[in-house]
């Protein structure tokens, strides 16, 4: 549990301190103008380059990870990660360098894609296979709350900053001592998980693999691995791509975007909006931490079917109350965190029990990865095009289109017999006593 929870806290620390920085760092490494990768828009821009790797790199760690072990995946990833996160600390600016200062950046944050699209896949998969039956979502709720207690430290090393260095000092190069914690957080994990048990399922599993792969004649080669997910596991992988859909772009709407968001309709300082964001995560960490509980106790499907159903109704009109001025940014922006907390509490497990053993993080990561850099990763840029071309009022309509993501995900996951099987569906189970696959 240390293992995993360790590197979704680095995880998520590194890839959101970048997110919540941009604006104090843009005019060192993107210039000051507007137009191409000049000034804010130029940051996010770099952003969103990063989740264009994470795909590729959930299908090279994820084939690690299948292979050699999660523990292997684990600290392969957490390694690349804090070293990059040391490179952009180091980085010159446009003042030094020019153009090539945006080039460094933007490639040192392509290579914490890579490393991030094997992370996320590598821990769902280690916790599904390590979790006690009887408290697995707790573990589920606990390892992805290392996701939101990561993004609460970014928040609150930025607060530490803005009150040691003040806000010129940030912009002007303070900005830089984050990637450096982020970087020496990284190598916290790496000691960490190098202690790690491997799952025993994945020992069993390999065992068995290669005892078939002996008693099996050889023949013609077989399509590619993920080609052989998507023929094999096709409602899985639609499952994935619709409960990541609404938990991505929930989470960097509701957790990251919004403060300038909110700032963009005048209902609150951007500053002021952006620390309130550590109590707002705090409370997001809680509601996880209770929703994995509960469905632990009471069952999954109950639980999912009121927490999934709950932001399709609500978040419209949070929106709608926020830009009236109905409410205040603080209330909307704690009731918009727990709606996403009700999806993310019991996600690694959730879509960990959609796939067996040997295509588990490959077939969970590539799904994932390329729905986070569709949807998720492109999100603050889209937000910023649209404010800047005075279209910020089709962003809630969008954010509740994608919030109806894990509603329909629930439906298409119970069309998985392993699935409905593990959590408690009747009428899955084999006359055998085992859980059917989903082409079975």
């Amino acid at each position: 549990m240390a293992a995993a929870t360790v590197g979704s806290v680095v995880e998520s620390f590194d890839w959101n301190v970048y997110a919540v920085l941009a604006p104090y760092f843009a005019a060192d490494l993107f210039g000051h103008g507007k137009g191409g990768l000049g000034g804010l828009l130029g940051a996010y821009a770099g952003f969103a380059v990063g989740f264009v790797a994470r795909p590729v790199g959930s299908y090279l760690i994820g084939r690690l990870s299948d292979t050699r072990g999660r523990r292997f995946a684990l600290t392969l990833g957490m390694s690349v990660i804090a070293a990059a996160s040391l490179g952009i600390a180091v980085v010159p600016d446009q003042r030094s360098i020019g153009a090539w200062a945006a080039v460094l950046a933007v490639a040192a944050r392509v290579v914490q894609g890579l490393a991030f699209g094997g992370e996320a896949p590598s821990v769902a998969a280690y916790v599904t296979e390590t979790a006690p039956p009887r408290h697995r979502f707790a573990f589920s709720s606990v390892s992805y709350g290392g996701i939101i207690l990561g993004s609460l430290l970014s928040y609150g090393v930025l607060a530490l900053l803005l009150h040691t260095l003040g806000k010129d000092g940030v912009t002007h190069g303070g900005w830089r001592w984050a990637f450096v914690v982020a970087a020496l957080l990284g190598l916290a994990a790496v000691w960490v998980r190098r202690a790690a048990p491997e799952s025993a399922e994945f020992h069993r599993a390999r065992r068995e693999r290669g005892q078939a792969d002996r008693g099996r004649a050889r023949g013609p080669a077989g399509p590619p691995p993920f080609a052989r997910v998507l023929r094999d596991h096709r409602r899985a992988v639609l499952t994935v791509f619709l409960n990541t859909l609404g938990g991505t772009v929930g989470y960097y709407f509701a957790l990251v975007y919004l403060p300038q968001y909110a700032a963009a309709y005048g209902v609150v300082d951007k500053e002021e909006a952006t620390s309130f964001m550590t109590v707002v995560l705090a409370v997001v960490l809680a509601t996880m931490l209770l929703t994995g509980a509960a469905a632990d106790r009471i069952g999954l499907l109950p639980v999912a079917r009121v927490g999934f159903a709950l932001p399709v109704l609500l978040v419209p009109l949070l929106l709608t109350a926020l830009r009236q001025g109905w409410l205040p940014f603080q209330a909307v922006a704690v009731l918009l965190g727990m709606l996403v907390a009700t999806v993310l509490g019991t996600l690694n497990v959730f879509t960990g029990l959609l796939f067996p053993t040997e295509v588990r993080a490959l077939g969970l990561g590539v799904v994932n990865a390329t729905t986070i850099a569709a949807f998720g990763g492109t999100f603050p840029l889209l937000a910023e095009w649209l404010r800047d071309h005075h279209h910020l009022g089709l962003i809630p309509g969008y954010v509740t289109l994608c919030t109806a993501g894990p509603a329909l995900g629930l439906v298409t996951a119970l069309r998985v017999p392993s699935f409905a099987a593990a959590v408690g569906e009747p009428g899955v189970q084999s006359l055998d006593g085992q859980v059917p696959s989903e082409s079975g």
